[in-house]
């Protein structure tokens, strides 16, 4: 009898992929501009200078939901690169029609699981900083082990950052937000830039999702860490 291997292992996303309607305009945005702004996932590292043409200080941004906060962030801070990632399709048609209207020379996307992007896509010690804003809180409990923010992925991150860079997360789930604090403080490279929660950073603009969950009684949570410098 010949032995077989197990079956791969199927990893835990923490998303699910949905089949949400586009609209015209981000139809035809995803049609004509995801050539030019966003870039193709590869297990090769990118080389950031060449991806922004220029050296700048990088920031990467996982979830860009409908792009309007992402567009912001990065219009209102042009010495910055921004790399998004997103999964959903009408968020990246969404998000290449604000690039293209606003002409982002340094707002660029890719449409892939963030988590394989950070793995084989950034190099060690290359970003400036790392936005993650209103991820999927999964909030029942028996759904906890499909959230973002984990131990393994968290020190992912970390390694990631060049020292003194900043990982910052917002949630408006209580609970979600408990378990970042904690998940971060846990991480040896990482150091709270205050006590516990943050107060809310001018550079991060309101988000849809934020403005809901603020109609619905909903308090929202800043998490802003820094790597550590060397020692």
């Amino acid at each position: 009898m010949t032995s077989q291997s197990p079956p791969a292992r199927r990893p835990i996303r923490s998303y699910v992929l949905r089949q949400g309607r586009m609209s015209n305009a981000q139809q035809r945005a995803y049609s004509q501009l995801l050539g030019r702004y966003a870039l193709e996932y590869s297990t090769h590292a990118l080389d950031l200078a060449v991806v922004f043409g220029r050296s700048a200080p990088t920031v990467l941004e996982i979830g860009c939901g409908m792009g309007q906060a992402t567009a912001a962030i990065a219009q209102a801070h042009p010495q910055f690169n921004y790399l998004g990632v997103e999964v959903h399709s009408p968020g990246v048609g969404s998000l290449l029609k604000l690039i293209e209207q606003a002409q982002l020379v340094n707002l660029r996307l890719i449409q892939h699981d963030a988590v394989e992007v950070v793995e084989h896509m950034i190099t060690p010690e290359s970003l400036a900083g790392i936005h993650v804003f209103f991820p999927d809180p999964w909030p029942k409990k028996r759904h906890h082990k499909r959230r973002l923010i984990q131990p393994p992925f968290v020190r992912l991150l970390a390694s990631r950052l060049v020292p003194g860079g900043h990982v910052h997360l917002a949630t408006d789930w209580q609970d979600y937000a408990e378990q970042i604090l904690e998940v971060l403080a846990g991480e040896p490279l990482l150091e709270n830039t205050v006590a516990a929660f943050a107060p809310r950073p001018e550079s991060r603009p309101p988000t849809k999702f934020e403005q809901r969950g603020l109609r619905l009684g909903h308090r929202v949570w800043d998490v802003v860490f820094r790597r550590k410098a060397p020692q």
